[in-house]
């Protein structure tokens, strides 16, 4: 790519990495955040059969590590290679898994280890991630939390 055209690209199209767990269920993908051992790849997996139970498109889009790309007033979340196909599972390390290349973030998941509030105020529920508003859920990071997040999916993807 010549100089000039790097002089002019879109802030919005510059990659991101973070420390996070994406999975896609149907078109939404769904990331979360949170300390090391906060148990996302658990979640992640527990997330993916709980939607597969229900008929549903799962699949995992990133473990650890996810590259980020805001385009065109989305968030596109990407593998990073070379983790690409890859989970975490408590016990038994890095193993296999299948999983698709990318997914627009339709909803962040904070998991803080802390019980979440009953009520949360609405400026709680939603956080800005590469400029982009997401609906945002925040968890302790317990067995049974796939099913608030999947609830929370249906919820904020069928107002779009």
């Amino acid at each position: 790519m010549p100089p000039e055209a790097r002089a002019i690209e879109p802030r919005s199209l510059r990659e991101n990495r973070i420390h996070a767990t994406v999975v896609a269920i149907g078109e939404a993908g769904v990331l979360l955040r949170g300390a090391s051992g906060s148990g996302k790849s658990s979640l992640a997996l527990a997330l993916i059969a709980l939607a597969r139970q229900a008929g549903r498109f799962a699949r995992l889009v990133a473990d650890d590590r996810a590259a980020l790309v805001a385009c065109g007033g989305r968030l596109v979340a990407r593998p990073v290679a070379p983790l690409e196909g890859i989970v975490e599972r408590r016990g038994l390390g890095l193993t296999p898994e299948p999983f698709t290349g990318a997914a627009v973030v339709r909803l962040l998941v904070d998991l803080t280890g802390e019980e979440p509030a009953r009520m949360p105020e609405p400026e709680d529920l939603v956080d800005n991630l590469g400029g982009i508003d997401l609906p945002r859920l925040q968890l302790a990071g317990r067995g049974g939390d796939e099913r608030l997040i999947l609830a929370a999916l249906d919820l904020f993807t069928d107002a779009d």
